[in-house]
This record gives structure tokens, sequence and C-alpha cells, in this order.
């Protein structure tokens, strides 16, 4: 029990490195470059609303959207250098800022234009996710690199649950389009808070032979990043049911006779639950391997979802959400880490961003199923199927992860997070 004591003693120390100047004035920026992105597809949703045909109109730019983020990140992704890492995410943020303010200043122009500027503001900045991430882990010591993946997540889940009351609230009280031109305004704060933050990062990231999976820096970009397709597949599967749970629960609730009002809160909880999972997965070490752990975590998410489509009240419906939003958030750290396992340092950003591209093709892939389906079946029945879609997915990815592994041979897949504390054994732990 005193060995079990002490070792959490340690990671809370970790999390008290965390807590710097510079990683607040990180938060704030993450949050004005953050907020617009979980703003933006409902936000578009109420800025053509009333016009004739307006919800399509609205689904149309919402995709046209997350195109621009699932083609955006991996390209820019892929060019982001860490030795200019500043100027690169202030160019991609400010052509965001232009993308949300054309949408602000033109909500009655031909759905082209609209759809233009869509694309704009989600392709622009979309590398700003896997940047401004690296130069988190860059800010704090090795040792407390899970902690501040954690303290990471910690702020997106506030960030996914404050947006859609935020969007709500101002497109009916104020007006329809001033949640874009909220947008706009934040992404281009953000721009401000990365001039009191280092201009560069991991400026040594090419130091040694060759990275975790046996690669020599030398080898071509592209097939570095490739080398990991293991880790994308499996953040994909993992928010695939975040995805599904978003653009399902309203018709599920309605299956079950429950108001569609109750969407908003049930969301917000899950949101909660995944801050308070991403907190409590840096306090101490977890059990098995990086990818046995994260394949539990997906299946414990999956089992949350499976009893939310299956009950029928709006607390056993809550708790199935909060719990599988918990366990969700913590399958997305393990992904992250796994990654920084995988590729080597100055790849990382450039890693970040293509995962954060699979992460956006899951939940469209899910989507277009769920919506498809909700044809011809029930909603319960098509959050069913998207569970299977999950669950398929991350067998893919845990078996191309150990089969990676077994290439590379034995003490590949470690935890960063203890591998870095001074005096570390596993037995301690």
């Amino acid at each position: 029990m005193g060995v079990v004591s002490g070792a959490s003693y340690r990671f809370l120390m970790t999390y008290r490195d965390v807590a710097s100047k510079k990683v607040l004035v990180w938060a704030c920026t993450a949050v004005g470059a953050r907020m617009p992105v979980a703003m933006a597809p409902l936000a578009l949703v109420f800025l053509v609303r009333e016009r004739a045909g307006g919800y399509s109109l609205g689904a149309v730019l919402a995709a046209a959207y997350v195109i621009g983020e699932i083609v955006g990140a991996p390209v820019l992704g892929m060019r982001l250098r860490p030795e200019r890492g500043r100027v690169h995410l202030a160019v991609g943020l400010a052509v965001g800022a232009v993308g949300f303010a054309g949408l602000w200043v033109l909500p009655a122009a031909h759905p082209v234009v609209l759809s233009g500027f869509a694309v704009m503001a989600g392709a622009a900045p979309a590398a700003a996710t896997g940047g401004l991430r690296t130069l988190l882990t860059s800010l704090v010591p090795e040792r407390a690199v899970a902690q501040a993946l954690s303290v990471e997540s910690v702020v997106t889940a506030g960030v996914w649950a404050v947006s859609p009351a935020a969007v709500a609230g101002l497109a009916l009280g104020v007006a329809p389009r001033v949640p874009l031109g909220l947008a706009a305004v934040l992404m281009a704060l953000s721009i401000v808070g990365l001039w009191f933050l280092p201009a560069a990062w991991g400026e040594d990231g090419g130091a040694g032979d060759v990275d975790a999976g046996g690669r020599r820096p030398g080898a071509s970009p592209l097939r570095v990043l490739a080398g990991a397709w293991p880790v994308y597949v499996t953040g994909a599967a993992s928010l695939t049911l975040l995805g599904l749970s978003e653009l399902v629960l309203p018709a599920l609730l309605e299956q079950r006779g429950i108001a569609v009002g109750w969407s908003g809160p049930l969301l917000t909880g899950m949101a909660v639950g995944g801050g308070l999972g991403a907190f409590a997965y840096g306090l101490r070490r977890w059990p098995g391997e990086l990818r046995t752990r994260s394949a539990v975590l997906v299946a414990g998410t999956s089992a949350c979802v499976t009893i939310a489509a299956l009950s029928t009240g709006t607390a056993g419906i809550a708790v199935a959400l909060v719990v599988g939003g918990t366990l969700q958030s913590a399958a997305m750290l393990t992904r992250n880490l796994s990654l920084r396992e995988a590729l080597p340092p100055n790849a990382l950003a450039a890693g970040y961003s293509v995962m954060y591209a699979a992460a956006g093709a899951g939940y469209a892939a899910t989507g277009s199923l769920a919506g498809a389906l909700l044809r011809v079946v029930a909603p319960s029945t098509a959050v069913l199927a998207g569970v299977g879609l999950t669950l398929t997915l991350a067998g893919v990815g845990w078996w191309g992860e150990a089969r990676r592994a077994g290439r590379s041979g034995p003490g590949v897949d470690t935890d960063v997070s203890l591998a870095a504390i001074p005096g570390h054994r596993p037995s301690e732990l």
C-alpha cells in the first residue's frame, strides 16, 4: 500500500511540473484555436437554417468544413517544421480566421461561396492541433508528458462542453451569424498567444540513429508517418463512438419518448466525464501495454454506448454516456502516448495532425453510416451497427500494433511517462 501511495505521489508531482505560466498561456492559446473548431458544425447549421432548405444546406456546409479538416490536417501537418513552428501555426490560424470572418460577414452569400469559406476555415488551421500538442510536450519535463497530455484533454473536454450551449445561445438570442464572428475573433486571438510561447520546439528531434519502430531518420517522411498506421486506426475507432453518440442521440431520445432537449445536457455530461477521465489517467500507472490498455478502454466505451442505446430511461443513458466519455478520453490519451513511441520526435507534429485527420474521417464515416441506417432501422439499431464498426477498427489497430512491436523487439510498447521517472522500476507500481 505504501508503494502505491509513493507512486501516486510521484505522479502528482509530475502534475506540478505542468503547473507553469507557459502552460497557462498555452491553455489560453489552445482554447482560442480549438473553440472555433468545436463551434463550427453547429454554428454553420444555425447560420442557414432559416433559408429555404436550411437544414440540408447546413449539413452540406458542415460536411465541407469537416472535409477541409480531413484534407488540411495531413497535408499541412507534413509541412510543419519544428524550427518554424510559430510561423506555420500563425499563418494557418490567420487564414482560418479569415474563413470564419467570411461566413460571419456574408451569411446570405451563394452556397458555393459559403462552402468555400467553410473549407478554408476547416483546412487552414487543421495542423494547429498537432503543432500545439507538440509544443505543449516541449514545455514540460519528459517525466510529465502523460500529465501534460491529460491536461490537454481536460482543456479540450471543457471546450466541447461549453461550445454547443454558446452556439445555441448566441445564434438564437442574438443573431445566427454571431457564433461564427466569435469563432473568427477567438482564432485571431490565439495567434497573439503564440507570441508568448517558444517560436520553435524539438530542435533536437532528429537525434538518434533510429526511432522506436526501427526506422532511420533519413527515411521518407511519408513512409515514417505511414508506419504508425495502427495508431491512427485505433484513434479513429475511439472517436467514432463520440460521433455516434452526438449524431444519433436526438433520434434515440425520440425513440425512447424522451424530450430531445435532453441532448445538450447529456452530451455536456459526456464531455465532463471526458475531462475527469483524462485527469484520472495521469494520476497513476495503469497495468498492461499501451495497445492492450487502449483496446480495453475502447471496448469499455463501446459497452457504455451499447448500454445507452438499449436503455429506456434518461438516467440510464446519462450514466452510460458519462462513463463512456471517461473511458473514451483515456483511450485517446493512450493513442497520443503510443504515437510518441511510434514516431521520431521531429515527426510528431505531423503524426498528431495525421491522427487528427484519421479521427475526423472516423467521425465522418460513422455519421454517414448512422445517417444511412436511420432511414431503414431504429436509432438504437444504428448505434449498435456503429459500435460494431468501432470494434472492428479497434481490432485491426491492435493487430497492427502487436505486429509492429513483434518486428521491433521487446521494449517498444512502454509508457513514456514512467520510463522518464528517475529510478523507476516496473515492480514499484
